[in-house]
């Protein structure tokens, strides 16, 4: 069948309308990450001790707190992996047809099915630090993929307006230069390998932090002041990185506005992120705080994909 159907026949999805789907699935990713954090920050990670039942009485239990809040985290995960199987379907189904973003919804659909698996590694091996970072990192993979359907409806909604971006530049050495030419959409990628450093450090604190998800939950064999003062260094690394990149594009005498925007949002989120993990530790890490720390780490990782994503624009269209 011609893959030039015209976009308004019967039966077909428009790109605007998929729009909602691929919103929907990047919204579900996101609050699974902030309900996921508080299963553990309420102790509540072996409030169901087997998997994927909750326990071997019951593959639905509500019987107490703890368990109740593990099993609302679990049941969301149905409703997760229903939008972005949904997501996948409904770009078949999109005239015109992407293949990048039938690409990225199935990436999304075999990184859920990871997500189901890994989470069941983190109960049976007693909520290990090691599992749980694992669970949280591929989460933000996710979330990367999740970004790059969204961003790519819109770019392929204004395909003569917009360079697409692929994520296959990140892995050309001449695209890490830093001369001239290529300056800003170079620091740009800097800043994202650097935030990233900064949210995988940011995960060892919490693996030698005090909450685990369980009282007997083991626990990373570091110092949590020398673990914390790395985590700290690679967030100060990733900060003065973005300054850096502010000085250069105050210097272009053309710099687009969707750029500086870019710039401008995630270097507040970074400054506003670091502000609130120094008051998270120097108030005992109280629960609400580090909630808002877990998802901030996250709008500061979207804001990341969306400074490169403008940089490398600009360094397209010259």
């Amino acid at each position: 069948m011609s893959l030039e159907v015209p976009v308004g026949e019967t039966g077909w999805l428009t790109l605007r309308r998929y729009r909602t789907i691929a919103w929907l699935a990047f919204c579900s990713l996101y609050v699974i990450i902030i309900t996921g954090s508080l299963v553990r920050l309420t102790g509540s990670g072996l409030g169901c001790v087997d998997w994927p039942a909750c326990n071997e009485k019951r593959f639905v239990d509500v019987s107490s707190p703890h368990a109740a809040i593990e099993q609302v985290n679990r049941l969301f995960t149905g409703v997760v992996a229903a939008s972005v199987i949904a997501a996948m379907a409904a770009a078949f189904a999109v005239r015109p047809r992407s293949a990048r973003l039938v690409r990225l919804a199935g990436l999304m659909v075999l990184g859920v099915v990871g997500q189901v698996v890994l989470g069941g590694i983190v109960v049976l091996t007693g909520l290990h630090p090691l599992s749980n970072m694992g669970h949280y990192l591929l989460s933000m993979v996710l979330m990367t993929w999740a970004f790059w359907l969204v961003r790519g409806i819109s770019t392929s909604s204004a395909a003569e307006s917009t360079p697409i971006v692929s994520w296959r530049t990140l892995l050309e050495r001449q695209a890490w230069s830093l001369s001239v030419e290529s300056r800003i959409a170079a620091l740009g990628r800097y800043v994202l390998v650097l935030t990233g450093i900064a949210i995988v450090t940011g995960t060892v604190v919490t693996g030698a932090g005090p909450h685990a998800g369980d009282e007997l939950a083991p626990r990373f064999d570091l110092v949590l002041t020398v673990a914390a003062r790395i985590h700290s260094v690679s967030v100060i690394a990733t900060v003065s990185a973005a300054v850096l990149l502010g000085l250069v594009l105050r210097r272009q005498v053309r710099r687009q506005r969707h750029i500086s925007v870019a710039w401008e949002i995630f270097l507040v989120l970074a400054i506003l992120q670091g502000g609130l993990g120094y008051w998270q530790y120097f108030t005992g890490v109280p629960i609400a705080l580090v909630a808002i720390h877990i998802a901030g780490s996250v709008a500061v990782w979207l804001a990341a994909l969306n400074l490169v994503a403008q940089a490398q624009i600009k360094a397209i269209a010259g």
